[in-house]
């Protein structure tokens, strides 16, 4: 008889990005709920505490870290520091994101680098600067947000649509030349979210009707735990096999 599955993460070492609220925050509650110790990656060091806090009262060890991933400096000395201070890393969790919406005709250079700067540029070089340590371990987890905005056309959100598609076969790429490593490299992609950062557009009362009845099978605003939920068994050993793939976690809205 072959070992059930298993989504302990007990001895595991996390690194989350964009973890301060949000779909970040969730994650990487749950990442410690499920036993791991997680480093924090946050634009402001200082907005942490509250949630390493948290983190500590479930029994596990939580690191702040500064790391605006704007900024490729800060990507390499944050994950420096986590093996400085756990002596590993074994799951990443490429989570910060965003940029600017509005029409295609009216994008501005600005606003399509900073938005494939904070999704796409980002998300390599995260997993550029941790698949290399993981090569060194033999082993590890890196778990990309891409978002059904990478599989459905949404109106004004062209660039960030785009941006979320390439991530999606980025993980595609990593996982099938980091597998020799014993590297698995998976993504979700979330619907529409209740979090501080879909909070303006969900308050409009008819977008928020349209968007539940996009929402084909479920009809209703996801959660943030009901990621974190798929990033957990994807970081978990239960999910070994599974590399290279986006898990869509969007309630029904692509089934049509």
């Amino acid at each position: 008889m072959t070992d059930f599955p298993r989504f302990d993460l007990t001895g595991q070492v996390a690194l989350v990005t964009g973890a301060a609220r949000g779909l970040g925050r969730a994650i990487s509650l749950a990442l410690a709920h499920a036993g791991a110790d997680v480093a924090l990656g946050l634009r402001d060091v200082t907005t942490g505490a509250a949630l390493a806090q948290e983190i500590q009262g479930l029994g596990r060890k939580a690191l702040p870290l500064q790391m605006d991933v704007l900024h490729l400096d800060q990507i390499t000395h944050a994950i420096e520091e986590t093996l400085a201070y756990f002596g590993r890393l074994d799951i990443l969790i490429n989570n910060a994101g965003g940029g600017t919406s509005g029409l295609a005709e009216d994008v501005t250079e600005q606003d399509y680098d900073l938005t494939m700067t904070l999704n796409a540029k980002a998300t390599f070089f995260a997993s550029q600067v941790a698949g290399r340590v993981m090569m060194r371990q033999r082993g590890g987890r890196i778990i990309n947000l891409s978002s059904q905005a990478g599989f459905v056309a949404l109106p004004t959100e062209s660039v960030y649509c785009m941006s979320k598609a390439a991530i999606s076969h980025l993980t595609k790429c990593l996982a099938v030349e980091w597998g020799k490593y014993n590297i698995t490299v998976n993504a979700v992609a979330p619907t529409f979210i209740a979090t501080p950062g879909t909070d303006e557009a969900l308050s409009d009362a008819a977008f928020r009707d349209d968007v539940i009845q996009r929402i084909a099978g479920l009809h209703r605003i996801g959660e943030p735990m009901d990621v974190a939920g798929a990033v957990v068994f994807l970081a978990s050993s239960a999910a070994s096999l599974i590399t290279g793939h986006t898990i869509l976690i969007d309630g029904g809205w692509t089934a049509r």
